[in-house]
């Protein structure tokens, strides 16, 4: 079961918090996991008890380990039939706009290669130096030229106690001759033709250096460039604007000396001008059209990597941090984050784009009165010490952060800091108690591992007093790892099932175990696993679709107060490119879906979503059959102002949804329409 679901050994160990070691001796019959590991096994399967200790293989959408009335639902589900519709305009339930959340974490390329603006890699030379002493990233400018690391120009805040290796480097670069050039430079940068780049370095010299920066192409023709007398002494910046003459998707980035001398590299940035407080405008723009409404940030598991207090240094005095899951949250940057994102900049792209802020703390090393000074740098008077520096930033009024969490997914064994629920409530509460004692109205989420009783009783339960919120995450398992038939594709489309098979009987077992209404469940990381590492696919969309439809439906009953997709850019709904920005299938169903936030229910069930706002009536029809047209049928209460249907030939990876004015039938008393297989259509009636 564990291979058909592409799991490692330690991938299921984290899951369970067991090690990998463990996990090999059950599979060689060497020792037993304990029953509840043999229920959250079922549940992670959707396998029975029976199934996994006999191999007994079963229709896992009926296993008895769900909840009977689940059970019962998804047995009596037919999709395919046709569906009335029945508007009630006197309902007096709205759609909660904090169902409409995502995550900004930084890891892998949503940050780096997606949200940032910054356009070099490696620019604070974090890790051990590549062929030649130079920076991994960098080349070598001149044969004779030698390079290694010196003094770094970047340092963290005072009170930083990760203290792992290799964050803080200079490059270092000496010239043993004049008229030969000296230096390093950084390949494949995609250039516009007179678009205007901020170009900042960091540099000191042992004497006054005369440093060439510019622009060429792999042939070396030049495009733009500019000189700096770099001061001998201690670390200065230096900046300019360059402006290339031709545009190359391919552009070489050079910096260099002619004459003896050694020059000190701190840190190079290189962004457009028109970028948002070093974050691009275009992907912004992307987040605004899947209409996010709360924004958990930094992490995630990189909350576990982060320390706010860096954040008040300026942008290229920052140091890197390196990752405690090394390549798993920082593949693509060496295992290294190059905090482009504070405090500041992210509460400001929260309120760019409109969505609340919801901050994770980090307990694992951080203090109770460092959190409670970040909650009093965002939310305190500037009468108050970190309101005050918060004011000198440029900020004399409060932010107004109401949604925290306390930490992310403790008792996993990826996560560093307490792994019982006994010891992390302790934490917490200490952790809360002092962030309340500052901003007394805040909305706190405990983190653990859901649903499993032992969290519920001595963490949960424990700490609902004061933390109202409990933490759920859950990644539907895996697709098959290849597609060779239509008999293969349509068991790739029916990944869809899991919102039902998987999603919703783990919301119902939490629920069940809290029982308490008063504690309500923050559903802060939901997504199609492994979507961070691959394109996205019409079959994500509707699973996508099917999740909402069901999170809007079930949010009251069980109490799910918070909801947050994991995480759109580049991890599932927004796609960056160098020079485009487009929206995955995902992000498309989210761009309809966004409609419906803050919207009065007039009619809700399966496949179904209608909501009213300002007299105009957003309904949303989701056919999710793979094979199969739907019809549905509703009174029309006004004018059909908009009708558009997103429909694909495909659902395989890479495909996307495709748009067409929906064709509409009516015969006076009921309108009816119809969608083709596996599409979506979005209509707004303009009320009479």
């Amino acid at each position: 079961m564990r291979n058909k679901a592409n799991m490692s050994q330690k991938e299921l160990g984290q899951y369970l918090s067991v090690t990998d070691k463990a996990v090999s001796k059950w599979e060689r019959g060497l020792s037993c996991p304990d029953v509840d590991n043999l229920k959250n096994m079922a549940l992670l399967f959707n396998k029975t008890l029976s199934e996994i200790i006999y191999g007994t293989e079963k229709d896992a959408r009926y296993s008895s380990n769900l909840p009977s009335d689940i059970k019962k639902e998804i047995m009596n589900k037919n999709y395919n039939c046709d569906v009335n519709v029945d508007f009630d305009f006197d309902s007096t339930k709205y759609i909660s706009p904090f169902l409409f959340g995502d995550n900004l974490e930084h890891t892998r390329a949503c940050v780096n290669g997606g949200i940032s603006a910054q356009m070099l890699k490696n620019r604070k030379f974090v890790g051990k130096p590549g062929r030649y002493g130079c920076a991994l990233d960098w080349f070598r400018i001149g044969n004779q030229s030698y390079l290694t690391f010196g003094n770094p120009y970047t340092c963290h805040y005072e009170g930083y106690k990760m203290n792992r290796a290799h964050e803080c480097n200079a490059q270092v670069v000496t010239n043993y001759q004049n008229n030969t050039a000296a230096g390093i430079g950084q390949k494949n940068i995609f250039l516009r033709a007179n678009e205007k780049y901020d170009f900042g370095i960091v540099a000191k010299a042992f004497e006054d250096t005369t440093v060439t920066v510019r622009f060429v192409s792999s042939l070396g023709v030049i495009y733009c460039q500019h000189q700096f007398l770099i001061r001998s002494g201690d670390f200065s910046s230096y900046q300019t604007v360059l402006i290339p003459d031709t545009s190359d998707a391919d552009a070489v980035l050079e910096i260099f000396f002619t004459t003896q001398g050694t020059i000190y590299i701190g840190a190079v940035s290189l962004m457009p001008t028109n970028n948002f407080r070093g974050m691009r405008p275009d992907v912004i723009e992307k987040m605004k059209e899947i209409g996010i409404k709360l924004l958990r940030w930094p992490g995630g598991n990189f909350a576990g990597e982060y320390s706010w207090k860096d954040g008040l240094l300026p942008r290229d005095k920052r140091a890197p941090f390196q990752s405690y899951l090394g390549l798993e949250t920082q593949p693509h940057t060496h295992g290294y984050d190059f905090h482009e994102i504070n405090t500041d900049d992210f509460v400001a792209l929260c309120r760019e784009i409109g969505a609340e802020p919801f901050i994770t703390i980090n307990p694992a090393w951080d203090t109770p009165e460092e959190s409670a000074q970040w909650v009093e740098y965002c939310n305190g008077s500037k009468d108050t010490p970190y309101g005050a520096l918060r004011a000198k930033n440029g900020h004399s009024e409060p932010y107004n952060v109401q949604f925290w969490s306390l930490g992310n997914e403790f008792g996993y064994g990826h996560m560093e800091g307490p792994n019982s629920p006994t010891e992390y409530s302790k934490i917490a509460r200490s952790h809360a108690n002092e962030m309340l004692r500052v901003s007394p109205t805040l909305t706190l989420c405990s983190s653990g591992i859901y649903p499993r009783e032992e969290w519920v009783n001595y963490s949960a339960k424990v700490l609902k007093d004061i933390v109202p919120n409990v933490s759920l995450h859950h990644y539907a398992s895996p697709y098959p790892e290849y597609i060779d038939s239509k008999k293969r594709k349509e068991e790739y489309y029916t990944y869809i099932d899991k919102v039902y098979t998987e999603y919703l009987p783990r919301i119902q077992m939490l629920r069940t175990m809290l029982r308490d209404d008063d504690i309500k469940i923050s559903f802060d990381e939901w997504n199609a696993w492994y979507a961070w590492y691959r394109g996205g696919s019409v079959t994500e969309g509707i699973f996508a679709a099917s999740f909402l439809n069901m999170i809007f439906m079930n949010a009251d009953q069980y109490g799910v107060a918070l909801c947050c997709h994991f995480e759109s850019v580049n991890e599932g709904a927004i796609q960056v490119h160098p020079d485009t920005v487009s929206l995955t299938p995902t992000g498309q169903v989210f761009s309809i879906m966004k409609h419906h936030a803050n919207g009065k229910v007039c009619a809700l069930q399966d496949d179904v979503i209608a909501t009213l706002k300002e007299d105009v009536l957003n309904c949303t029809f989701i056919n999710r059959t793979f094979d199969k047209n739907k019809t549905f049928y509703f009174s029309n209460p006004g004018i059909i102002t908009n009708a558009t249907l997103y429909f694909s030939d495909d659902v395989v990876p890479n495909t996307v949804f495709e748009q067409s004015t929906l064709p509409l039938e009516s015969d006076m008393v009921l309108q009816k329409i119809v969608l083709p297989k596996h599409s979506i259509a979005h209509i707004q009636i303009k009320l009479s």
